[in-house]
């Protein structure tokens, strides 16, 4: 049966991240993807010019009904839209005992624009008590109390290297016991990174709905993602749209 994908996230109206990047990552990694969106945004390569919080009832209508009709392999969350929305996620998923969920905690956009705020946050912590796999940026990880987090919530934490300074990145993977793994690649020199995060989180979910190990998953989900960036098709003023690998 084809791996079935759940995600939970905001649309992106410029289709470079989001619901539209999670749709074509699950979608070209052979998955098949079902959405809940939690909020509906203006935004561009430039900024968020206007977010829609989705009402916390509409999200979980949209996640009863495919949950109890399709059923789901594994759940990515994304931006979350709104404290409420969180808390009503976590109570659905925690049912969901042996199925894999990443959770990418979206605070920021590329762009800088806030996309949750100080509430949201803080209900963060009932979804990384229940996440397989945490996938924070080096920003997202500061707020969330930093390498503590696995020990205080239980998770595993794959921290992004992406918005470090040096030109080599690490990506670090670890849960209260220590380091698991970490990966090392060189920067890719381009602005055109609009949708990595999402874009990770999505591929991750998929390569474990499809039975990888969560190494063997990152594995996979790196080397989408940067086939991804190496491709970005140059739209846009700003912090533009990747593109899509061509062996997807």
């Amino acid at each position: 049966m084809i791996a079935r994908v759940l995600i939970i996230a905001g649309s992106d109206s410029g289709g470079g991240a989001g619901i539209q990047a999670d749709v074509r990552t699950v979608t070209m990694l052979g998955g098949h993807a079902m959405t809940a969106i939690t909020a509906i945004t203006a935004q561009n390569t430039l900024g968020v010019q206007a977010v829609h919080p989705v009402p916390t009832d509409m999200v979980v209508a949209q996640m009863e009904s495919v949950l109890s009709d399709i059923g789901v392999d594994a759940v990515k969350i994304g931006m979350i839209g709104s404290a409420a929305t969180a808390h009503a996620a976590a109570d659905i998923l925690s049912g969901l005992e042996k199925t894999p969920i990443i959770f990418d905690p979206v605070m920021v956009a590329t762009s800088g624009s806030v996309l949750a705020d100080a509430d949201t946050i803080a209900a963060f912590e009932r979804l990384m008590r229940i996440a397989t796999v945490v996938t924070p940026n080096i920003p997202e990880l500061e707020a969330l109390g930093g390498d503590s987090i696995a020990k205080r919530f239980g998770c595993t934490v794959l921290a992004k290297g992406g918005h470090g300074e040096s030109a080599t990145l690490t990506d670090r993977l670890f849960d209260a016991g220590g380091v698991i793994k970490q990966w090392r690649s060189q920067r890719i020199d381009t602005p055109h990174t609009h949708g990595t995060g999402c874009t990770l989180a999505s591929a991750m979910a998929t390569g474990l709905a499809q039975g990888l190990g969560i190494v063997s998953a990152i594995d996979m989900a790196r080397r989408y993602v940067r086939d991804s960036i190496k491709r970005a098709p140059g739209l846009g003023a700003g912090h533009g749209p990747m593109g899509v690998p061509r062996h997807a």
